[in-house]
């Protein structure tokens, strides 16, 4: 059961780090390194779409992990 679980975090893990780098950045240009990023402080919009599917799935998974890091620290 324990092999079972260190298994399955590993292929969780590298789900996780899959779908982080598939989010887009929120920066659109290098101008807004200089500008603090005002342009995008009135202008924010709610995720939709793909964006919104991979903002979900990367909280779900993460809650997963953490669960399985606790529950092998916890009962192994």
């Amino acid at each position: 059961m324990y092999d079972f679980l260190v298994g399955f975090m590993l292929v969780l893990s590298i789900f996780i780090i899959i779908v982080v780098a598939m989010q887009p950045t929120k920066t659109q240009s290098a101008s807004n390194a200089f500008l603090g990023g005002a342009s995008q402080l009135f202008g924010k919009q709610k995720a939709r779409g793909f964006e919104a599917v991979l903002i979900k799935t990367t909280i779900v998974c993460i809650a997963l992990f953490f669960i399985l890091a606790l529950a092998i620290t916890r009962f192994f």
